[in-house]
Order: C-alpha cells, then sequence, then structure tokens
C-alpha cells in the first residue's frame, strides 16, 4: 500500500477532524474518499474529452490505422 502525506491548515484539519467525529469515521477515512471521488470525476472528464477528440478525428485515426 503506498502512503501519502499532505498538510493542512489547522483550520482545515480541525473542520475534517468535526466531520469525521460527526459521521463516526477517521479523517483518513474522509481524505481517502475525497481522493477517490476527486479521480473518478477526472476519468471521467478525460475520457469524454477524448471520445470527443476521437470522434471529432475519426477519419484520419482511420486512415493512420490502415
Amino acid at each position: 500500500m503506498n502512503e501519502l502525506i499532505i498538510r493542512l491548515s489547522a483550520a482545515e484539519y480541525a473542520e475534517l477532524a468535526d466531520l469525521a467525529d460527526a459521521t463516526g469515521s477517521t479523517p483518513a477515512e474522509h481524505a481517502l474518499t475525497a481522493v477517490r471521488e476527486h479521480l473518478r470525476r477526472e476519468r471521467e472528464q478525460v475520457g469524454a474529452v477524448a471520445a470527443r477528440l476521437a470522434q471529432r478525428h475519426a477519419p484520419l485515426l482511420k486512415r493512420l490505422g490502415e
């Protein structure tokens, strides 16, 4: 398993700790959830752009594949 260290301001950490306490979890669990959600949204966005580019340039891509 890989480990990542991030630095939060005191206010950010206090907010994260309060959220974790209110939901019965840990700050690390919330941070991991946030990272996973961000990665999911980025994958979707990049995939959508790639699909649009592939569609727009389909004739060229077809010729390059021949």
